[in-house]
């Protein structure tokens, strides 16, 4: 082949910021699923999809659109051949017809109340997209949260303002610090908060948010991710309070209590104009056929008792680590709140009898020595905000919240018989293993 003469450079071609852009990293980065490990560390539901299945997998009989079906049901693969539904409009009626539960007001979510994407990660990227001029608006975040904001924020070049929760008191919002910041910084088009928080699990107050929301003389929208609402208490959603504001954007996902993280189905309810416009913006056939079946028979009832039955056997679960797991010495606090299907703890330098304090040189040689003596991956938070020394833990079957217990009881065990000094490395490790994003 003939010697290619090119002037392209990528370092003066491509964005800056997409230049300067920290590679996105995920759970399986650091420890892959191998088929033994025990994965606590990505907030799946470790019971399985929420549907109808048979023995053999299959999807069984359900209620389709109100009609009792006489097939099981089926992704149409003779179908794929064809573009799939670009407005998904039953779909989106039966995310309506599920959160319409007229807690929060009597109005209906209706299909041009939504939009749904690939995961919640398709929306987050989308209302940045639909309401700020890249290199010059900004966005405000509430650490610690969801790392996928800040991420989105330098892909779209836009500045993020940090207003930290409330660590003082169990990562509460601060409404009235958030409104300084809005009515001082006028170039901030959106708020991202996340309720329950990740990696706090802690809701976040209905006034709190109110006050954001009637903030006098600020032109933006609030994001409210809801991704793990559904291992809240029963009327926590504040999806339909989307029909009574017109600048608040609630997202949810079926990656969670659904347990179809697999299938990548997000939704945003909103008010029809803001729907409007990001349907307008994105691509024009973003959820696939099988996407769209498979979450549609998630959403019928006898898939609906399947996820809730799933969901019953994980708060009991997580109510065994919270009695269970301060028994262990080495063990601190749960910091935020006991709202999801994770937690977050403190992990001690020496047992709390001992006067042991939360430490982020432990709680990293317990993340790696459970990883990789034990095959059981947990997720090191040491590195947010309010959060020294944490580890944050997903509920497992019983089966697995056994193993978690067991094994880090050992671990710490190992640790404070031996004490490993610090080494020059540890920091470096540590701000690695935070880094990870879901």
């Amino acid at each position: 082949m003939a010697h290619i003469k090119s002037s392209f450079n990528l370092s003066t071609c491509a964005r800056p910021n997409i230049l300067a852009l920290q590679p996105y990293r995920c759970a399986r980065d650091d420890y892959k699923d191998n088929g033994t490990n025990i994965l606590l560390d990505a907030n799946e539901n470790a019971y399985g999809p929420g549907l109808d299945l048979e023995e053999d997998g299959t999807l069984g009989n359900g209620n389709i659109n109100g009609h009792e079906s006489s097939q099981k049901l089926e992704v149409d693969l003779f179908g794929l051949n064809r573009y799939p539904d670009p407005h998904q409009v039953e779909l989106k009626q039966l995310l309506c017809n599920f959160r319409n539960t007229h807690t929060h007001t009597s109005k209906p979510l209706r299909p041009e109340n939504l939009f749904v994407g690939v995961g919640s990660d398709e929306a987050i990227d989308a209302v940045l997209r639909c309401f700020c001029t890249p290199g010059r608006d900004k966005i405000l975040t509430c650490p610690p949260t969801y790392g996928m904001y800040a991420v989105s924020a330098q892909v779209n070049d836009l500045e993020v303002i940090k207003v930290p929760l409330d660590t003082a008191n169990g990562f509460a919002l601060r409404p009235e610090a958030i409104n300084q910041q809005l009515s001082s910084t006028p170039s901030i088009k959106i708020v991202y908060v996340c309720s329950p928080g990740n990696p706090t699990a802690n809701l976040v107050s209905k006034a709190d948010l109110q006050k954001v929301l009637e903030h006098p003389t600020w032109n933006g929208v609030v994001v409210l991710d809801e991704a793990y609402i559904d291992f809240a208490p029963e009327g926590s959603s504040l999806a339909e309070w989307a029909t009574e504001w017109p600048n608040l954007v609630v997202m949810q996902t079926l990656s969670k209590a659904f347990g179809l993280a697999g299938i990548r189905l997000g939704a945003a309810f909103t008010s029809p104009k803001i729907a409007g416009l990001l349907n307008n913006l994105k691509a024009p056939y973003n959820i696939s056929s099988p996407t769209s079946a498979l979450a549609s028979a998630a959403l019928q009832p006898k898939a609906l008792e399947v996820m809730r039955s799933n969901r019953a056997k994980i708060l009991g679960q997580r109510q065994r680590l919270l009695e269970e797991l301060p028994k262990v010495p080495g063990i601190g606090r749960f910091l935020g709140g006991a709202e999801s299907n994770f937690l977050l703890v403190e992990i001690l330098d020496q047992p709390r009898e001992e006067g042991g304090k939360a430490n982020n040189e432990t709680a990293m040689a317990v993340y790696e020595g459970l990883a990789e003596k034990k095959g059981v991956v947990v997720r090191f938070r040491g590195k947010e905000v309010g959060c020294e020394g944490c580890l944050r833990i997903t509920v497992g079957t019983e089966r697995e919240v056994n193993k978690l217990l067991e094994e880090i009881r050992i671990i710490l065990a190992e640790l404070f018989r031996n004490k490993p000094k610090a080494n020059g490395d540890e920091s470096r490790r540590e701000l690695v293993a935070n880094n990870v994003i879901a």
